[in-house]
């Protein structure tokens, strides 16, 4: 059975991804003047998003199922992410932190078997509840993070979080926070 909407559009274009990555052009320098063909096309990829805002890169796995090879350790936390999401975050909180401001992670990249525990013990949202449906989550892409924050961090967020490539993307959840860089 062929897959199609933008499942099927993911999955080819993790193929072409997986048949380019083999692809090695003779060396010549890129847009940016030192970087290679190879970097360029590496970089464009990486940033590639579907219609849904995920990474091009991580579809291929499936929400809730990015191994851990895809994911990256924020500082010390011991919190994963997608590596980008990862290193962005840990800049963040360096930020704050020299700004005097304390902020924690309660939540990062959820598996599938968490998102369906989470669903049964908190309600889906779209019911009122506090979790997305199992396979939705941008916990699940790891691309979200669930924030310890005071008032004096939320605010922190709110005025600066945007230059790290974070939103505050769900209602009734002032703590959830979402990477959207491109």
């Amino acid at each position: 059975m062929e897959a199609t909407g933008i499942t099927g559009i993911a999955t080819r274009m993790a193929q072409i991804r997986s048949q380019i990555a083999t692809f090695r052009p003779p060396a010549v320098e890129g847009p940016g003047g030192g970087e290679s063909f190879q970097q360029t096309l590496d970089a464009t990829l990486r940033t590639a998003r579907t219609p849904g805002g995920v990474p091009v890169e991580l579809t291929k796995y499936g929400n809730g199922r990015v191994p851990e090879s895809a994911l990256q350790r924020v500082g010390t936390t011991g919190h994963r992410l997608w590596a980008p999401a990862a290193t962005s975050l840990d800049a963040l909180m360096r930020a704050a932190r020299a700004q005097g401001v304390g902020i924690g992670i309660t939540d990062s990249y959820r598996p599938l078997a968490e998102q369906v525990d989470l669903a049964k013990r908190k309600g889906l949202y779209a019911n009122g509840g506090l979790a997305a449906k199992p396979g939705t989550s941008d916990h699940g892409w790891g691309l979200a993070v669930d924030l310890d924050l005071d008032g004096k961090a939320q605010a922190w967020m709110r005025q600066n979080a945007g230059r790290f490539g974070f939103a505050e993307t769900t209602p009734r959840e002032p703590w959830h926070w979402a990477y959207r860089a491109r």
